[in-house]
Formats: C-alpha cells, structure tokens, sequence
C-alpha cells in the first residue's frame, strides 16, 4: 500500500518528466493545473520570461465547494476568459503529474469550451 507522501512524490517525478518535454512560449504559453483537496488552481505561464500571465482559482472565484468538477468546470471557463482577453488563444495543457480525470479534465474541457486551443 502505497501512503501519501509516497503518492505525492511518484506525482512530482511525473511532473518533472513532462516539463522536460513541453515548455510555454510567448506565443503559447503553459496552461497548468494544481489540484488540492479543497481547491483547485489554474495559471497560464510563460517559461521563457518566467512569469505568470494569468491565474485562476475556484478560491479567488469564492466557489462553496472548491473541491468538485463543476467548481473546476468555472475554473476552467474563468481562464479562458482571462486568456482571451489578453489576446492568448493556444495553449499547451500541463496537467502537472496528476491523471487527466475528474477535475483535471473538467478543467481542460471547459477551457475548451471558453475558446482556448490546445
């Protein structure tokens, strides 16, 4: 039986192997996903600068319950608002380690849905 802090460490190697092949750019920019047991965060990253162009969080969008899919959905929808706005329409999806279900998928769906490419 594999405990937690086990869980989180196969999960930080996933990560560590994926940003190893994939990177944002000023023209597309990283989109990643960090998912926790009360929240669920989105940032859209620029890797060459290092800076954060736009965030989004089911915190900052005072969600009731930040923990479940459809709180993730808004997230999602939220982001891509943001992108939008400031002139980002394609990205490249870091799921940061963590499976692409539940929440990790509602969030890339609804971004989807909000007008990003990816």
């Amino acid at each position: 039986m594999i405990n937690k802090a086990d869980k989180n460490t196969i999960r930080r190697r996933k990560h560590l192997r994926v940003r190893a092949k994939i990177s944002g750019t000023s023209l597309t920019p990283r989109l990643c996903v960090y998912r926790s047991n009360k929240n669920i965060e989105v940032q859209v990253i620029d890797d060459t600068k290092g800076i954060t162009l736009c965030s989004s969080s089911s915190e900052q969008l005072h969600l009731e319950h930040g923990n479940n899919c459809e709180a993730a959905r808004q997230v999602g929808l939220d982001i891509a608002k943001k992108c939008l706005e400031k002139n980002i329409d394609s990205v490249v999806f870091d799921r940061a380690g963590y499976l692409y279900h539940g929440r990790v998928k509602a969030v890339a769906e609804a971004a989807r849905e909000g007008g990003l490419k990816f």
